[in-house]
């Protein structure tokens, strides 16, 4: 009987990980908002690391994170490290992209708790009087973030928290106008 027991257990966790691998290689997570504030203004909160503790979420799940900075204050070169709590780990950015009130672009590279590379983007599209804001982030997934994709919901979990951040960033953009 345990032998049986074995036996199904060893096939369901063969089909997990065949599941798994058939998974997508790349990932994308996106949301966007409109801000009622023109383009350089939303950007100029993006493009400077050390505003990012007025909007930005993961931020706020750990205030007492250590942060450091280096590079330029803004702008392309401009670095960000940090290492926190189990909520925020530990990794840097650095803007790789830097087209004022047009795109923010950032090689995000986490440490911890697991190791992985992805591209953050924030783009800034003129409305009228106000902007378009979209933050996404994109990277390529392995085995394990494939596994992990089909126990928790990538998508709604960080997009979650672009949406927050999001909502800060206009509400601090719009203050400004």
């Amino acid at each position: 009987m345990i032998k049986i027991i074995l036996l199904v257990l060893l096939a369901a966790i063969v089909a997990f990980l065949v599941v798994a691998a058939m998974q997508p290689d790349d990932f994308r997570i996106a949301r966007s908002i409109s801000v009622a504030a023109p383009p350089a203004t939303v950007s100029a909160l993006v493009n400077d690391f050390h505003q990012w503790p007025e909007w930005s979420p993961w931020a706020k799940m750990d205030p007492a994170a250590k942060a450091t900075f280096d590079g330029p204050a803004m702008g392309v070169g401009a670095k960000f490290a940090w290492a926190g709590n189990s909520q925020v780990g530990e990794g840097r950015m650095t803007i790789t992209d830097d087209r004022p009130g047009e795109l923010v672009r950032i090689n995000l590279e986490f440490v911890k708790p697991f190791a992985a590379t992805n591209t953050a983007e924030f783009t800034f599209k003129g409305e009228g009087p106000g902007t378009l804001v979209t933050w996404s982030m994109t990277g390529r997934n392995n085995l394990m973030g494939k596994a992990f994709s089909l126990i928790m919901n990538c998508d709604k979990m960080v997009g979650g928290e672009f949406e927050k951040g999001l909502a800060d960033i206009k509400r601090l953009a719009e203050a400004k106008k």
